[in-house]
């Protein structure tokens, strides 16, 4: 029996969007085709204070992220999880924890909100800074145009 930890890893970070469900998505195709396992990645953000005049930053908190991957993947799977997907979730700003989670991964995927063009590339979107850091090769999904545009191999 092979153990897990010898397994290729395919990490897949989520937030609850709809790019981040088509993430999972693909994310589950390929990791049946590479043998992979799945680890979904979800990052809160702590409050913080703004350095500059002391005000406090409001944060994404625990609770709400862990309700949304929890969500998001029982959306998109349903009653056909993957066995071997597991949700981490993490402190931090999405970029530098994804850019770490990818360290031991074969493929890091992500979701792009759709900003397009070079407009996402100058707000220094998570998808583009992410994939300019990684250790691992990133696939940027893009969401469907609307939701009667699932592809035929959806895994729900």
């Amino acid at each position: 029996m092979t153990e897990t930890n010898d397994l290729p890893r395919i990490v897949v970070g989520v937030d609850g969007s709809r790019g981040s469900r088509e993430a999972l998505r693909w994310a589950a195709r390929l990791a049946r085709t590479e043998q992979a396992t799945i680890d979904v990645v979800g990052v809160w953000e702590p409050a913080s204070t703004d350095t500059w005049n002391g005000v406090p930053v409001a944060g994404r908190p625990k609770p709400d992220v862990e309700k949304a991957v929890v969500e998001a993947v029982d959306e998109t799977f349903g009653a056909h999880r993957p066995t071997d997907l597991c949700i981490r979730i993490r402190a931090g700003h999405p970029v530098p924890v994804l850019v770490d989670e990818s360290d031991r991964a074969v493929l890091l995927v992500v979701g792009s909100r759709g900003h397009g063009g070079f407009a996402g590339l100058l707000l220094g979107s998570v998808s583009a800074r992410v994939a300019e850091q990684a250790h691992c090769p990133v696939l940027v999904v893009h969401e469907p145009a609307d939701a009667g545009d699932m592809p035929r191999w959806q895994t729900t």
